[in-house]
This record gives C-alpha cells, sequence and structure tokens, in this order.
C-alpha cells in the first residue's frame, strides 16, 4: 500500500542525490548534450522531461523487481547468515560515501554507456536511461537501502512508484534549469556534505536490519516522547560535532569530532526510528502466540478469532501495530476477539509455522486473519488498510 511519507522521503533523498559531486557537475553539461540548451524554453523543458523520464523508468524497474524479489527474500531477514552480510553491505555503502573508497563501473563500460543516446526527445530519454548507471558511485548506496526497504514491502507497485520517485528526485534539477534558465551554484564542500548524510542513514539501516537478529537493538525503544527527544538531542549533538561537515580527510582531530558525530547521529536515527514503529495506544492488548490454545480459547468462549501473521523485518506489519491496532476504537472492537500473533521472524527454525500458515492461507505478509468459532475463515486482510477499514472488516457480520 503506497505511503505518502515514503514517497515523499524516495523523491527527497532523489533530490539530495542529484546534489553530489556525481551528478551535480554533470547537470549543464548533460542539458547541453540532448539539446536543451540555446532552444526555446518549451522545448528545453519537453527534452529535460524525456531525460527524467528515463531515470524514472530506469529506477522504477529495479524498484519492481525488488519488489517481486521481497516475495521469497522476505523470509530470510531473520537469517544471521542473510542479515549479517546485507548489514556489512550497507556499512560499505556507508563508507564509500564517507570517501573510504569510490565506487565506480569499469571504464570501458563507462564509456560506451556515455555514448547512449543523442540529441533530440528520443535520445534525451536513452540518456536518462542510463544516467543513474554511469552516476552510481553517489546514486547506488542510497538507492541501494532504497531497493531492501522495498524489498521489505513485497510490492512491486510499490517499488516502482518508490523508486520512480527517487529518480524524479534525481531528475528535478536537471527540469527545473532546463525550464527556467536557472543558474547553478557553484559546487563544493557542501556536496561532500551530502554524501555525508546518505553514509548516516546508511548506517542506520545497518543497525535497522540488524535488530532482526540481535535483540537488544530491536529493545532499544520506549513508548515515552522522552525517549523521542534524547534521540533528537543525539543527532543534533552528532551533527554539531561534526557528523556531515567535517571530513575523514582532515586532521586526526576533526577524524575523531566526526567519527564520534557519525556514531552519536546513526544511533540517534536507530532509536528515533524504532521509537516511530513502537505502538503507542492506551489499551494493551493480549496476544496469545500458541495455535491450538488460541483455537481452543476462541471455542471455549464462543467467539471468533483474530490472527495476526507478523515478522520483525515486515514493516507494513509494524505499521498495521501503529497506525491501525494503537488506535482506541480499533484496539476495543479487537477485545470482542481472541488474538493471536504468530512471529515469522526465524520461520525457517520453527518448520510447524509452515502447517499454521497453510491453515490459515497465509502466503505473503502482512497477514491478518478473522476466523469464525467453527474454524471458517470469516474475513481476511493481506495489505496495511487504514483504521476505519480495518474497523469495519471487525465489525462485519458474524465478526461481532
Amino acid at each position: 500500500m503506497a505511503s505518502s511519507p515514503s514517497v515523499a522521503l524516495a523523491l527527497g533523498f532523489g533530490l539530495l542525490t542529484a546534489l553530489t559531486p556525481c551528478v551535480y557537475p554533470m547537470i549543464p553539461i548533460t542539458l547541453a548534450i540532448f539539446g536543451a540548451k540555446g532552444v526555446p524554453r518549451s522545448r528545453a523543458a519537453a527534452l529535460a522531461t524525456a531525460y527524467v523520464a528515463g531515470i524514472a523508468m530506469l529506477f522504477g524497474g529495479l524498484g519492481v523487481t525488488f519488489g517481486l524479489l521481497g516475495k521469497a527474500f522476505g523470509a530470510y531477514l531473520g537469517n544471521p547468515w542473510v542479515v549479517v552480510p546485507l548489514a556489512l553491505f550497507f556499512i560499505a555503502m556507508a563508507l564509500s560515501m564517507f570517501g573510504a573508497f569510490e565506487l565506480a563501473l569499469p571504464q570501458g563500460l563507462q564509456e560506451r554507456l556515455s555514448r547512449v543516446g543523442g540529441r533530440g526527445f528520443g535520445g534525451a530519454f536513452l540518456m536518462g536511461l542510463v544516467g543513474g548507471l554511469i552516476a552510481a558511485p553517489c546514486t547506488g548506496p542510497p538507492l541501494a537501502g532504497l531497493l531492501a526497504y522495498i524489498s521489505t514491502t513485497r510490492d512491486g507497485a510499490f517499488g516502482f512508484l518508490l523508486c520512480a520517485s527517487y529518480g524524479l528526485g534525481v531528475g528535478l534539477p536537471f527540469l527545473f534549469i532546463a525550464t527556467f534558465s536557472m543558474s547553478l551554484p557553484r559546487s563544493g564542500a557542501w556536496m561532500e556534505s551530502v554524501k555525508s548524510f546518505f553514509g548516516i542513514v546508511l548506517l542506520t539501516a545497518a543497525l535497522y536490519y540488524l535488530k532482526n537478529i540481535a535483540p537488544p537493538l530491536e529493545h532499544f525503544t520506549s513508548r515515552e516522547l522522552r525517549f523521542a527527544g534524547i534521540m533528537a538531542a543525539l543527532v543534533l549533538a552528532g551533527v554539531a560535532l561534526g557528523a556531515v561537515h567535517l571530513s575523514f580527510h582532515d586532521g586526526p582531530v576533526a577524524r575523531a569530532r566526526k567519527g564520534l558525530g557519525v556514531a552519536l547521529a546513526a544511533i540517534g536515527l536507530f532509536g528515533a526510528t524504532n521509537w516511530v514503529l513502537t505502538p503507542k495506544g492506551a489499551t494493551e492488548l493480549r496476544w496469545l502466540a500458541d495455535e491450538p490454545a488460541a483455537v481452543a480459547d476462541a471455542r471455549a468462549a464462543g467467539r471468533p478469532l483474530l490472527v495476526d501473521f507478523r515478522a520483525n523485518w515486515c514493516l507494513p506489519c509494524k505499521e498495521f501495530e501503529v497506525k491501525v491496532f494503537s488506535r482506541p476504537e480499533v484496539a476495543e472492537a479487537m477485545q470482542r476477539y481472541t488474538l493471536l500473533r504468530v512471529d515469522l521472524t526465524h520461520e525457517d527454525d520453527e518448520p510447524a509455522l509452515g502447517a499454521v500458515k497453510k491453515k490459515y492461507g497465509a502466503d505473503t505478509l502482512p497477514a491478518i486473519r478473522l476466523v469464525r468459532p467453527d474454524g471458517s475463515i470469516l474475513a481476511k486482510a493481506d495489505e496495511l488498510m487504514e483504521p476505519e477499514a480495518f474497523l469495519k472488516l471487525l465489525n462485519s457480520p458474524g465478526g461481532t
């Protein structure tokens, strides 16, 4: 299910990527190559639109692929043999953003890609298709984080929307400059600050995936607003120390300040993310974890059963908790059900979970089943729903 904040963040990340050293200095050169210089504004805008469409299509296609692959990949995000390499990959991408090494396509491939396209609308579109690849040193790390997130949603359409929005963000400066004949501010150290920001975000992503196998990281949260304030203070302290504006290429004191600042900012951002995903409703729901016991309880009480299949790596599942289950009117309606939570985080280690999934037809996540006392399925939800829609489902005939 599309999330407006997620799309806005993807668009913003794309725009920030356009302000990195790999993309920003090439904007006027690229515009000149496909003919958006020295022509009427309407034609310049149309050419730039074709170029941006090419970028959006390239990234959108990647989003669809990872959204569909997520249906198979998501179940492994509770496996240390998958999570640890994934976290190390994010750390490596972060280090590249901090200047530890440069990501680059082979020189020969770069030269071939740079010759794709040309003047005119078709040429601009083709240049857009390969533009993101040529700028891989800066587009690669944030895009990798975005694709990993998309794999947890298991939604190809949402993957396209999110990555196309990222591509649109990358292309916005091209579009504005071509349309309004704007002049670019000078390149400078501020572009390295943008890369440092992405580095912090990627370190936060590494911690986020590690919490699937590290309980202390999973429990690094609170329902209290004070916790969010402390995390915000850590981020601000990290930025003040130099997490963004200092460089690891400076002297030892500056490197130490930046290292400490990056650590504080990443920890604060990770804690804030955990806080956002922590349910804060006043009503505590009583969940059972044993399926036979829950079925017996529902039959004995003559009330329906609500089965919630979830996993630590499933973001829509957590959104259900935060945005839907925590609503007072929803929590009140759920009290009329026997509540069963089936945790699939470590599904591979618990073969019995496969039989439970098959029994209730839960092939993907999120998956919620409303079951009558006689065992027949009353209703189901296989995607994130608005609280009002879910409440209507709870109050459907036979569910009360």
